[in-house]
């Protein structure tokens, strides 16, 4: 990288937004993502609209097996129906899931379960303005961005390793950065309620997961990454955040941009050659760049055990090829 990229990216403003990825794609391999995945099953979660649906719908355009793992079922029925019909591709299917609910996340794990899965990605998250609590008794934010991905991930664990050059994903948020992993007040009860304060918490303990469960994936052929796509001019930014969509909108990227690194992830050999790293613009880059926001290994392994007694995974857990559901 040039110094004079090297300068724009340290302003973030010049490296999140738009002009940003036309910058850095200058560099980008075209060869990389000209793959055919005829032979690839890869779920795809919050694949109705946004970066999900850019992620799915670049993937049925490669010919993969899409699964669409979506809350709604009117909208990814419309979404399904747009992909395969500018696509062609009609191995698409659409799993209803609210990975909010650790029930309903077992239950589209199970229908999930049973073939090879290639690809697991976290694309489905949250941002409300007001706590609210999952008929499990978590709060929302923390529910749908890191606890159902969690559990998730380890019930699929067998499938993701049983292909050979499994990849596990997670969209993560730029807006972590200035935030330190935190264990007190952990479900939002006690200080009012900021979303996005609660937001950027989870997205930082998603990236401390992903480096985790890289460890609990060694000796299987499963990378787990995480990356965040900048500023992308997504639904759910106009709707969580509209007043920063509003000012920033003619700087934002186009979902596919924001896409472009997860699915340079999802079907890349690159993506193969590491594990546990946070990527930006097909690049692996740092975690912190704030001072005062790194935790200590302690609270990084206090985090480990509540993810896993709230999901009810034996804080023990490895993933193996053969391995089963955790107890």
């Amino acid at each position: 990288m040039s110094l004079f990229d090297r300068v724009l990216d340290a302003s973030v403003l010049l490296s999140f937004n738009r002009s940003g990825y036309l910058r850095h794609s200058a560099q980008f391999d075209p060869s990389d993502l000209s793959v055919d995945l005829t032979s690839r099953r890869i779920a795809v979660t919050g694949a109705n609209s946004g970066i999900g649906e850019a992620t799915a719908r670049a993937l049925a355009n490669r010919g993969a097996h899409v699964l669409m793992l979506c809350r709604s079922k009117e909208r990814g029925e419309a979404a399904r129906a747009a992909i395969v019909r500018d696509t062609g591709n009609d191995s698409i299917d659409l799993v209803i899931v609210d990975m909010s609910t650790l029930d309903s996340v077992r239950a589209a794990a199970l229908s999930l379960g049973g073939k090879p899965l290639d690809a697991l990605i976290h694309n489905a998250g949250v941002l409300p303005n007001e706590r609210q609590i999952t008929p499990d008794g978590n709060e929302l934010t923390l529910a749908t961005n890191l606890l159902g991905p969690f559990l998730m991930s380890t019930l699929l664990a067998p499938e993701l390793a049983s292909g050979g050059g499994g990849r596990l994903l997670f969209v993560t948020s730029g807006g972590m950065y200035p935030t330190r992993l935190s264990m007190k007040d952990f479900q939002q009860e006690r200080a009012p309620f900021d979303g996005v304060k609660a937001y950027s918490r989870t997205k930082r303990a998603q990236v401390v997961i992903t480096e985790q469960l890289a460890q609990r994936f060694q000796g299987t052929d499963v990378v787990v990454h995480s990356m965040h796509p900048g500023w992308a001019d997504t639904p759910a930014v106009s709707s969580s955040i509209p007043t920063f969509h509003k000012v920033m909108s003619s700087m934002l990227r186009s979902p596919a941009e924001g896409a472009d690194t997860l699915i340079w992830l999802a079907i890349s050999d690159q993506a193969l050659r590491s594990t546990g790293a946070l990527w930006f613009d097909r690049r692996p880059v740092a975690t912190h760049y704030f001072p005062g926001t790194r935790a200590s290994q302690s609270v990084r392994d206090t985090l480990w055990k509540e993810v896993c007694a709230l999901c009810g995974v034996d804080e023990g857990w490895t993933a193996t090829r053969d391995n089963g559901p955790p107890a």
